[in-house]
């Protein structure tokens, strides 16, 4: 949100009041972290008693909940309610100091240290390696009232697909943080405009707005800086930030209300932010071996029964194309009851039969579902009668017309209806259901009260956190936590504790494609492992082109599903070379298992994501900064799609010997390439001195992989390398081998 007018002044009807200086530090265990700095900060320099006379002050508290990360709370008014942020599992009792002198104070967070100047002007550093990072510095920290008439740009208003606006308010904190010069912010969350943020003005607020827009499905208040730091908000309503926007100098993020709470994060490298980052929100589980495998849906709106389902997958299983998951969506439920989590008998009179046979078939069964209960279903009277559905401030249930006909909204912060939606999901396990599809969850109203009384404008976002996590944790009690696995499209600061996601309704075009790579991208850079989108596209049916170019980027990724709104997405029904790059590339995935298993394996330990970002990395490559149109695949694999009709493709290799592993042909990096490529085809290199896992089979992700196991060694490296591989058993094998040298 904007709220001035050039570097002088205000907009019309803003007033504000800035922290001019830091007037008294001193030392405090009243916080939730225990020992920190608690600083008053005058809204004018004191220069004689009587300057303290009505004058406001902001009240900041410095703290740390871990190792590497300050906790700065900015309040106005401490009497004014605080919504709370988000769960943080990782928060601990760290090992933090403080120290206090005549020139100031200093927060020791080990890998991160604050450092507030006494005195004016106001002045708070946070250093990592001794180095300032980032800081708050002059008219930075401010607390902000807004005339009725106030001309600011507020960002979303509205938006009647998504149920609910961002709140305009009255009064908002804000805080600005320095951007120095070369300094580039990435993440925010799923975003599908420039991967690098300076310059936008970003809103925080879960939409479901298609990928051609600047909404997202998935706004996490998380940037990431390329300068060794990042910074969480932890607020889980509207955030609203400008990144180099209205000052070009800094970073600037701003809640309504009257507390701003934000989190520091050290690096110095983007892993290490990410890793710190994730330990403090939550890192993802180890998602089972089979979910990496292809996943095949009915589509949106396509007629389909038992038959049509059985011709598909005995098809795929003919043409030697391996199949791991098939997925029913929406109309596996008769239309006007979703959900009402009930096969619709018309077209599936025996449920439990064919999901049966479809298990014979060696395969898993994944269902659409929503949070929704449609008032021609059932259930909707049932959950209606014990108050389970979002009501209205007059106690009426709320409804809407909206996706389906005068729907309510199930509470999830109600323990018994949550208990009570679960129980419809495990009657759907014990059929033979494996895991679910969560759609939706960003159109979630404001003008509600819930159950537990939290701030409608808070679970507007947060709703989405609630709604996966009582689906999750239903499979994991039923499959076990190895197990257990979601396709869920909306998410918020910690969403990436239960994968899976996927990237929501893109177009079916080439544009659409490369937009949906950067919101992937994007998303990797919020803490968030595992991602997938639709191949080919969701609105309209794709070309032929369009859809083998997204097979192959689709297959070169942690999960890949064939997906799209009203028409079937079985490779036949484009053309027969469709067929061959499916096989192609479904085959190349089955035989990378061992290492993309592994990789997911450490991506539970570390929170790094499978599909890379080029400056996650390669931080210290400069031209790797704002690269949007290619990715590595786990550490070691460089992947550039094609986007273009004639097969022609612009990627940049990094230094050292790259060899490509579909061709063999080994190239010299430290440039840009330009290469053309047929359908079954496309840049994958492998990075210099890399002793790839190679699996011996093809049909299956899910196999021993230490049977037939192969180490692909490639050039570039010297001496020896140790290779883990860990089986979808749990057996963990460390592999030595020499490494080849290349010198030209």
């Amino acid at each position: 949100m904007k709220f001035t007018d050039g570097f002088w002044q205000l907009r019309p009807g803003v007033t504000a009041l800035y922290a001019q200086e830091a007037y008294d530090i001193a030392e405090t265990h009243d916080t939730p972290d225990g020992v920190g700095i608690v600083i008053t900060a005058p809204t004018m320099v004191i220069a004689k008693r009587g300057d303290t006379l009505n004058r406001p002050v902001l009240t900041t508290t410095l703290s740390s909940p871990a190792e590497g990360v300050v906790r700065v709370r900015i309040t106005h008014h401490e009497g004014g309610r605080w919504h709370g942020g988000f769960r943080l599992p990782g928060s601990e009792t760290p090992a933090a100091s403080v120290s206090l002198s005549e020139t100031g104070g200093v927060l020791d967070a080990g890998s991160l240290v604050a450092r507030v100047s006494q005195g004016a002007p106001w002045n708070l550093a946070f250093e990592v390696d001794g180095r300032r990072v980032t800081g708050s510095g002059h008219k930075a920290q401010g607390y902000v009232r807004l005339a009725p008439d106030a001309q600011v740009d507020a960002g979303i208003v509205d938006n009647a697909r998504q149920g609910g606006s961002a709140p305009t308010g009255t009064a908002f904190v804000h805080e600005q943080l320095d951007l120095g010069v070369g300094e580039l912010i990435y993440g925010l969350g799923e975003r599908f405009g420039p991967l690098v943020k300076n310059g936008q003005s970003v809103d925080i607020w879960n939409a479901d707005g298609g990928t051609s827009s600047e909404q997202a499905y998935k706004s996490i208040p998380f940037h990431l800086s390329n300068r060794g730091y990042g910074v969480l908000v932890n607020d889980p309503g509207h955030v609203s930030y400008e990144i180099g926007s209205e000052s070009v100098e800094r970073v600037q993020f701003s809640v309504s209300g009257e507390v701003l709470e934000y989190f520091v994060i050290a690096g110095p490298t983007p892993k290490d932010v990410l890793g710190r980052y994730t330990a403090l929100t939550g890192r993802p589980p180890v998602v089972p071996a089979w979910s990496y495998g292809l996943w095949l849906s009915t589509s949106f709106t396509t007629d389909y029964d038992e038959q049509t389902v059985n011709s598909f997958i005995d098809e795929m299983a003919a043409r030697q194309l391996p199949v791991s998951v098939f997925h029913f969506d929406c109309f596996w439920m008769r239309e006007f009851n979703w959900t009402d989590f009930v096969w619709d008998a018309r077209v599936f009179p025996d449920p439990e039969g064919m999901l049966s046979r479809l298990h014979d078939k060696d395969l898993r069964v994944c269902v659409w579902i929503n949070p929704y209960i449609a008032q021609r279903s059932p259930l909707f009277r049932e959950a209606a009668e014990q108050g389970f559905l979002v009501r209205r401030a007059d106690g009426s249930v709320w409804q809407w017309d909206l996706w389906q006909a005068g729907m309510g909204l199930v509470d999830f912060t109600n323990p018994d209806a949550t208990a009570w939606y679960q129980a419809k999901l495990r009657a759907l396990l014990a059929q033979g259901v494996d895991c679910f599809k969560t759609d939706f969850g960003e159109r979630i109203p404001t003008e509600v009260v819930w159950a537990d009384g939290s701030d409608p404008m808070r679970m507007h976002n947060l709703y989405t956190d609630l709604y996966n996590r009582a689906v999750h944790d239903v499979l994991v009690e039923a499959r076990g936590a190895d197990d257990a696995v979601l396709f869920a499209r909306s998410a918020t600061a910690g969403g990436q504790s239960m994968p899976v996601h996927w990237g929501g309704d893109s177009t079916s075009t080439y544009t659409s494609m490369a937009e949906t790579l950067r919101g992937g991208l994007s998303l990797a850079l919020s803490g968030f492992a595992f991602w997938s989108h639709d191949i080919g596209g969701f609105e309209g049916t794709p070309d032929a082109g369009v859809f083998k170019r997204w097979t192959a980027f689709g297959l070169l990724g942690s999960h890949s599903r064939f997906h799209g709104s009203s028409s079937y997405r079985v490779p036949w029904a484009f053309d027969e070379e469709a067929v061959d790059v499916t096989r192609r590339f479904t085959h190349l995935k089955m035989q990378l298992m061992p290492y993309l298993y592994q990789q997911g394996i450490d991506a539970s330990r570390t929170g790094l994501p499978l599909m890379r970002p080029m400056q996650l990395e390669f931080p210290d490559d400069p031209a790797a900064a704002y690269l949007d149109r290619q990715y590595m695949l786990g550490a070691d694999i460089l992947v550039a799609p094609v986007f273009t009709e004639d097969g022609s493709v612009e990627f940049y290799l990094p230094e050292g010997e790259w060899t490509s592993l579909l061709t063999g042909e080994t190239v010299t990096g430290g440039g840009w390439r330009r290469e053309t490529h047929g359908f079954d085809s496309l840049p994958v290199y492998v990075r210099p001195g890399t002793a790839l896992p190679w699996g011996a089979r093809t049909d299956r992700p899910d196999y021993d992989y230490h049977d037939g196991l192969r180490l692909r060694v490639f050039p570039g490296g010297s001496g020896s390398a140790s290779v883990t591989v860990t089986s979808p058993d749990g057996r963990e094998k460390i592999y030595e081998t020499a490494l080849e040298e290349v010198t030209r």
